[in-house]
């Protein structure tokens, strides 16, 4: 019997299915541009509006390309490097920049710690376990966006906040396992309901910017302390 050729037809349409998902994954850096003129012409609310598009493309994009499977279909594309590069500007470079715009650190001191931000995070993108086998991340994972966020809330001191800011950046090479809230298999129910809980806190207090909504703030909070604890647990037992 004759051997049956390929659809090229569904190969081709497969194709650009993949390429519209890398095409998708590029407008996180189109958001991340944005937010960098908003922090240039210190449009604090804008500049948040803009990378917290660039978090939902980056939140929606990998379970679009494993649909689309583009590493099947694009072999000689690397989507993972393009990934990288937007979050790089998203996460550190976009808030560094705004970090030492603002005046939420010491003026003689805001541009190298904003510097000290981006040296950090290059080495914490760069190291090949950044994502442990068992899907955490290793050392604090660079969510300087809104770790900016809170600083802007929270109205603290330039000294308090410089030292908040280089706290993080430190822990970033201490090996404490960090939740990959959409990947931990460990409580991923429990995780995904509170993340979610706190998507929705946090774009209530972006929607009510600049004005501190407290109850709203504390809400969030939680979550962010349920993040902590559940990281350090888990560090802890994997070294049990």
């Amino acid at each position: 019997m004759p051997t049956a050729l390929p659809d090229r037809s569904t190969n081709t349409a497969g194709q650009w299915a993949a390429w519209g998902v890398h095409l998708f994954t590029a407008c996180g850096a189109v958001c991340c541009l944005w937010a960098l003129r908003a922090a240039a012409e210190q449009q604090w609310k804008a500049m948040f509006v803009w990378l917290g598009a660039a978090v939902v493309i980056d939140a929606v994009d990998g379970t679009l390309a494993r649909a689309a499977k583009v590493r099947d279909r694009l072999p000689n594309f690397d989507g993972t490097l393009l990934d990288m590069i937007i979050d790089y500007a998203g996460y550190v470079l976009v808030p560094a920049f705004a970090l030492a715009r603002s005046e939420l650190l010491p003026d003689r001191f805001a541009w190298p710690i904003a510097s000290a931000v981006c040296i950090a995070s290059a080495f914490q993108f760069c190291q090949a376990d950044a994502k442990t086998e068992d899907h955490f991340f290793k050392g604090f994972p660079s969510y300087w966006n809104i770790v900016l966020f809170y600083l802007f809330l929270g109205k603290a001191s330039p000294s308090l906040n410089a030292a908040i800011v280089l706290t993080l950046a430190g822990l970033v090479f201490v090996p404490i396992k960090y939740l990959y809230p959409s990947r931990t298999p460990q409580w991923k129910l429990l995780t995904l309901v509170l993340s979610a809980f706190w998507a929705v806190t946090i774009g209530w207090l972006l929607w009510r910017f600049p004005h501190v909504d407290l109850p709203v703030l504390y809400a969030s909070l939680a979550y962010v302390g349920y993040y902590v604890a559940t990281s350090l647990y888990f560090t802890w037992r994997t070294r049990q």
